[in-house]
């Protein structure tokens, strides 16, 4: 027992319970554990406002008693009231029934409100927000006709546009991201989609807030500033916008890829990072200019609030500010500042405003990333490295020594001998030495201190990163501590160049991201681009425990700390490696047509529990329009195998080179690893050209494959219908190039036909290759020029599945083929009305589940049929 351990004992057998004598660090850690105890309650338990108020009002009396007789018991009854406080905080904020716009689908109408966000263009498309009422925006989209120029709209100005207005839908797969609900906490219940610049009239009325104004001014300023600065380079506008001012949208996905990769992606997006970069420079730049420690953390917290509305006013910013705020103000009373005790504060004010934040990524990975520096870096630091730094300061001064810990006095002894040993053989003068020793030995510490931040990051975050983003990044390690330190010098360089206009400190900054770029880059060499699935919830809840032990460890026993290190390297060898199988019913043959819109991706699962993945989805680019910055390949098709626990994925099948089938397949090469890549008719073109590229890199086998052919594969037979052998590919690919595959398992047929029309199907028929099937996956998204009365005669498929986009612009699937469908009694499963859908066989027995989405919420809603 150590002698504080022993007096602290005495203490309490002399004056009552020992946890009355024992300080709380930090006191605001347990309200925030019952404040978010309660919001998950709510969400669990179905309770009313009126029922949380009743257990509130009996709780109420319990509180009072043991405040008045019995205080060992009030902090308890207090903590079970915050819980169901939480619960009711929940209840108050379960958002409203949304708005309605009286107008159907592809109708195009006239809306009219105030601009406010104001507009960005890149690439022939122009973006900004219009609220028609208040609490009800739109996301508008204009597409520019060559030869027009954008309206550039401002902030307060009323317009007026003629467009395709629809609301924003989510994919509806397991484990996908809720994007309506995203826009819907912004207050944008819409999209719209505008043809040209000639339907977009700006009105003479003013609209908004002043105050605003002002900041969306100062915000495309410095926007427009930026552009000029870095005119003839593009990459770098993209890269110092996003990273001065909050503005994404002209990064291109491929330049930040390497930094998802290495973990030091959150250097380039505006964060908490920035926000005390800047309030640290501007604190140093006021104190040089001699003003007063009041008037100076006055000034640098309105100007940390500036800038949070000047980035956007983001969530993650606001909470910054919010923090720093704190944090300046314990300063300015002279209170203790605990970084934990800070971040709950703020945890605990925003969930209140907000309680579905508790659920956001960005809110764990921001408060987790703190509470690991305050729960595990400093307590770490403080015993090491940041003592012998501290050792340092006025290492000259004898007189300092007194008082001083015994190692760090022993330092300061031993470099003082240093000194005059060097003295002694060199000649140098005792103070010299001591100062370039000192001088050298901060550096190191400083380094050490950055790596080991760095690293107790990584290894925090390394949970939620595999669940959010499956990446687990081993050269973050390092690459953050060169990353970060770059980018953070940027950010105060670039305001500089903002603010001057000069061209010197723009270039500085520009070098400085550059090489953040190279450090990257050099970095991805040897980086293991591991993909992983999200683990059991058991693996998560025991990682989290391994933390709490770890941090509660390094305060109060070295056996503890070293169980929770255990734990963690534990929890993290299973997560990185997962050797968990993929979920699948073995014995079983699967189709399940994945949602990915206006495309197909389907899922082919073998009885042999083998994988199958036939095209991968995508969004097409026409004419002038930008190429959409979503992969479906990454955002949709992986996330929902990763929600499977899938790693690899043994075939991918590319049935013709269009983008709505093949745009994603790239993604799927690197995420999953596949064997062989079966192909049919192709011919050379830019797409086909950049997948081939992609397969090869990763040495994956790419099969050719006809009419003809046939072959056993994962306990099922594949027999190849289309395209026939003396097929010719034009030079612009063809719906009619589609690969076509009948795969069979015990007494039933699934037949899988791409986007292959009536010359296509018409040449199976002559060739006699139709026969019966039971599940039809219809052809080119449920077209009328697919899938016709004659192959529907000699087919009869029981059911039918038809993968298409909610409400897309071609009316797909066409009235005509559902009527044909319908008169042959065939059951209809659609992904536009139904998100995901499955059909298994177990050779014997169909079954057919589907999953839906209703009001925002990602309800499951299974439907069952046996065929």
């Amino acid at each position: 027992m150590s002698r504080r351990q022993a007096k602290l004992l005495g203490e309490a057998g002399e004056t009552g319970p020992l946890h009355l004598k024992i300080p709380l660090r930090e006191p605001l850690l347990a309200p925030l554990a019952a404040l978010a105890t309660g919001i998950l309650v709510s969400r669990l338990a179905d309770f009313s406002e009126r029922e949380l108020c009743l257990i509130l009002a009996a709780l109420s009396i319990p509180t009072a008693i043991a405040a008045w007789r019995a205080r060992r018991m009030l902090v308890p009854c207090l903590l079970v009231a915050s819980v169901f406080g939480g619960a009711l905080v929940d209840v108050w904020h379960r958002p409203p029934t949304p708005p309605e716009l009286d107008a159907h689908p592809q109708e195009r109408v006239i809306l009219g409100g105030c601009v406010v966000e104001p507009s960005v263009f890149h690439e022939g498309r122009e973006q900004f927000v219009l609220e028609l009422e208040r609490g009800a925006r739109v996301r508008v989209s204009l597409y520019l006709r060559e030869g027009q120029k954008p309206p550039l709209l401002r902030y307060g100005q009323t317009a007026e546009i003629e467009a395709t207005v629809r609301k924003p839908r989510n994919f509806r797969n397991p484990g996908g991201f809720d994007y309506a609900s995203y826009l819907a906490r912004k207050d944008i219940y819409w999209t719209a989609s505008v043809r040209s610049a000639d339907d977009v009239h700006v009105l003479p009325e003013r609209c908004g807030e002043r105050w605003r104004e002002a900041v969306f001014a100062l915000r495309s300023s410095a926007l427009m500033r930026l552009e000029k600065l870095y005119e003839s380079d593009a990459y770098m506008q993209a890269m110092m916008q996003a990273l001065l001012i909050g503005e994404s949208t002209k990064l291109e996905r491929v330049w930040t890829e390497n930094f998802r990769r290495t973990g030091t992606y959150h250097a380039i997006v505006i964060s908490g990072l920035h926000v005390t970069v800047l309030a640290a420079f501007l604190l140093f730049l006021l104190r040089v200019m001699n003003l007063g420690p009041s008037l100076s953390l006055l000034v640098t917290t309105a100007a940390a609030w500036l800038y949070a509305l000047v980035a956007g006013w983001e969530t993650p910013v606001i909470r910054a500010a919010a923090g720093l705020t704190l944090y300046l103000a314990g300063g300015f009373f002279h209170r203790r500042r605990r970084l934990l005790n800070v971040l709950a504060a703020i945890a605990i004010v925003f969930l209140l405003i907000d309680p579905e934040q508790l659920f956001d990524a960005s809110f764990h990975l921001s408060f987790l990333s703190v509470a690991a520096i305050g729960a595990l870096a400093i307590p770490l630091l403080e015993r090491t490295v940041t003592l012998y730094s501290r050792a340092l300061s006025q290492i000259t001064d004898i007189q300092r020594d007194a008082g001083r810990e015994p190692r760090a006095l022993q330092f300061r002894v031993e470099l003082r001998l240093l000194a005059e040993t060097l003295r002694w053989c060199t000649r140098i003068p005792e103070r010299w030495s001591l100062a370039a020793m000192s001088g050298a030995l901060r550096v190191l510490f400083y380094l050490v201190e950055l790596v080991a931040v760095s690293a107790v990051i990584q290894i925090a975050l390394a949970l939620p990163m595999a669940i959010y983003f499956h990446r687990v990044s081993l050269s973050g390690l390092t690459a953050n501590a060169i990353v970060v330190p770059l980018m953070s010098l940027a950010v105060p360089v670039g305001f500089i160049a903002v603010f001057s206009g000069w061209s010197f400190p723009a270039g500085f900054a520009g070098w400085l991201v550059s090489t953040s770029l190279r450090v990257v880059e050099w970095h991805i060499r040897w980086e293991p681009n591991w993909r992983i699935p999200a683990p059991p919830w058991w693996i998560a809840a025991a990682f989290l425990v391994s933390l709490v032990l770890l941090a509660t460890g390094l305060r109060l026993s070295r056996r503890l700390a070293w169980v929770g290190v255990a734990g963690l390297a534990a929890a993290f060898s299973v997560l990185v490696i997962h050797p968990f199988p993929p979920k699948v019913t073995p014995g079983s043959l699967e189709l399940t047509a994945i949602d990915v819109g206006q495309g197909e991706s389907l899922l082919v699962g073998f009885p042999d529990s083998s994988l199958m993945v036939v095209d991968g989805g995508g969004i097409p680019a026409f004419g002038t329009r930008r190429r959409a910055r979503l992969d479906i390949g990454e955002d949709v098709v992986s996330t929902y195998l990763w929600s499977r626990s899938v790693r690899r994925v043994k075939t991918l099948v590319a049935t013709h080179i269009h983008e709505d089938h093949t745009g994603g397949l790239g993604a799927l090469i690197d995420n999953f690893r596949p064997e062989e890549l079966w192909i049919g008719a192709t011919s050379e073109n830019p797409l086909w050209d950049e997948l081939r590229r992609r397969a090869e890199a990763k040495n994956v086998r790419i099969v050719p494959l006809r009419a003809g052919q046939s072959l056993d594969h994962g306990g099922a037979r594949i027999e190849v219908l289309a395209p026939a052998a003396d097929y010719v590919a034009s030079e612009k690919p063809r719906n009619d190039d589609s690969l076509v595959l009948q795969v069979s398992h015990g007494r039933h047929v699934f037949l899988l036909t791409g986007d292959a029309e009536r010359g296509s199907e018409r040449r199976m028929l002559a060739d006699g290759r139709l026969g019966r099937v039971d599940v039809l996956k219809a052809g080119h998204h449920g077209s009328r020029t697919s899938t016709l009365d004659e192959t529907l005669e000699v087919t009869r498929p029981s059911l039918a599945v038809i993968s298409a986009g909610y409400e897309n612009n071609y009316r797909l699937p066409h009235v005509d083929l559902l009527a044909r469908l319908e008169a042959r009694q065939t059951a209809v499963l659609r992904t536009d009305l139904f998100g995901l859908v499955t059909v298994r066989s177990d050779g014997s027995r169909l079954r057919a589940d589907t999953q839906r989405w209703s009001a925002g919420e990602q309800r499951r809603l299974t439907r069952r049929s046996a065929f």
